[in-house]
């Protein structure tokens, strides 16, 4: 078979599918729940599903609101207090089945009294550009919150709670998928305080005196407030990248899991990749040609630019600058859920001559990323991923694939 761009980045596209496709809900969620015994469940049966807009799809028993990511909005807001409504009043023998996944910090927004929505807005927004992590973020959101932080699950009891969750964080911590609503979390608020202190945030003096003060506290392990509590992951980006793997080696490519908790500035991770590419490329050290490097985990941006990025893009920008155009080096990062920062588009694909084809057309790739501009950069180049709405999450995945330097071997199939 013949080595062309178009068949690398469709494989490159295929072993993301399977690793999505690994995360499916429909696919991971029954065997949990046939072990709950709820498909022979004979009682009344109710629920509330809040999800991101355009992401709703029909339930006949189980009610569904849509509302922002990733900043929250007030459908979020409505959306919070519906779900403790649905839980008020439940006793010793009614059962509350936790289904989170990534974004539901923002789709769930439920603000402390002292704290508006308004407030929340603009914290997530600081937090977002800030380059903070995601569990420094979540950590500032439990203590701000009248429903994360184990608040959930005390507004739950004396009913028994089971958690299935798809974890869409580095370490898989269920404190940090969704912040926690219905598990018991180990943070403090003064290391909430301690997040926004490292990163420069000012609070108004209101917001401010909300999380000195001890309302802001979350349920700790241990808490005689909390009820029995299960939790199950059932999904996670380990589980994600092993499927690629599998498809990768099925098309005759080794692969190489370089771990599924990797964080930082994406760029920063990009140039960390680069290097480990190009010793793959010239000198087989860690790993010989052909080979693809896969790794997941969530990167962070510090917005310098107002231009339209993402974390993946911004990764894939940055790592394309440091290959310089290195022929037999083709990359692929995405976010599983197929939004990459607030565009419908899930990622992007680079090529050896990706630098090459964008200054043909008059961009200027380093002034992309300096503006965080790369949805712009690849849309131009006809090189994003668009999969519409995935209905998963278990964060980015990345695909770096290293072709040997004699031409004619290790081919993909």
């Amino acid at each position: 078979m013949p080595r062309s761009d178009s068949r690398i980045n469709e494989l490159l596209r295929e072993w993301f599918g399977a690793a999505v496709a690994a995360a499916d809900p429909a696919l991971c969620l029954p065997p949990y729940i046939a072990a709950l015994r709820a498909q022979a469940w004979d009682g009344p049966l109710e629920g509330v599903v809040v999800t991101r807009y355009g992401h709703a799809v029909p339930c006949r028993q189980i009610e569904i609101i849509e509302a922002a990511h990733p900043v929250p909005d007030s459908s979020g807001a409505a959306a919070a207090q519906r779900v403790l409504d649905c839980v008020a009043g439940l006793g010793p023998d009614d059962l509350v089945i936790g289904l989170f996944s990534g974004g539901g910090s923002a789709l769930l927004a439920a603000p402390l009294p002292g704290v508006s929505l308004a407030d929340k807005q603009a914290l997530n927004r600081a937090l977002l550009a800030s380059g903070a992590s995601i569990s420094e973020m979540n950590c500032v959101r439990r203590h701000l919150s009248a429903i994360k932080g184990g608040r959930l699950a005390a507004a739950c009891y004396p009913a028994r709670v089971v958690n299935l969750l798809i974890s869409d964080v580095p370490g898989d911590d269920p404190a940090d998928i969704a912040s926690g609503p219905t598990v018991p979390d180990a943070s403090s608020r003064a290391q909430a305080l301690a997040v926004l202190q490292r990163y420069g945030i000012d609070l108004p003096d209101a917001l401010k005196q909300v999380l000195m003060s001890p309302a802001a506290e979350t349920h700790k392990p241990g808490d005689p407030a909390l009820p029995d509590i299960v939790t199950h992951l059932i999904a996670t980006p380990r589980l994600a990248l092993q499927a690629a793997a599998q498809a990768a080696q099925a098309a005759g490519i080794p692969a190489w899991i370089l771990g599924d908790a990797i964080e930082g500035e994406a760029r920063e991770v990009a140039r960390v990749m680069a290097g480990m590419a190009l010793s793959c490329r010239h000198h087989g050290d860690p790993f010989p040609a052909p080979c693809v490097l896969l790794s997941g985990g969530e990167t962070t941006v510090t917005l310098r630019g107002q231009g339209r990025g993402g974390r993946n893009v911004e990764f894939l920008l940055a790592l394309a600058l440091a290959l310089r155009g290195t022929p037999g080096i083709h990359a692929l990062a995405a976010d599983t859920d197929g939004v990459d920062g607030q565009e419908p588009v899930a990622g992007a694909c680079i090529t050896p001559d990706t630098l090459a084809r964008a200054r043909t057309m008059g961009l200027d790739p380093v002034a992309s990323l300096a503006g965080n501009d790369a949805h712009h950069f690849f849309e131009c180049l006809g090189d994003g991923v668009i999969t519409g709405p995935t209905l998963t999450n278990v964060n980015d995945f990345r695909a770096v694939l290293i072709l040997p330097e004699t031409p004619g071997t290790g081919t993909p199939r």
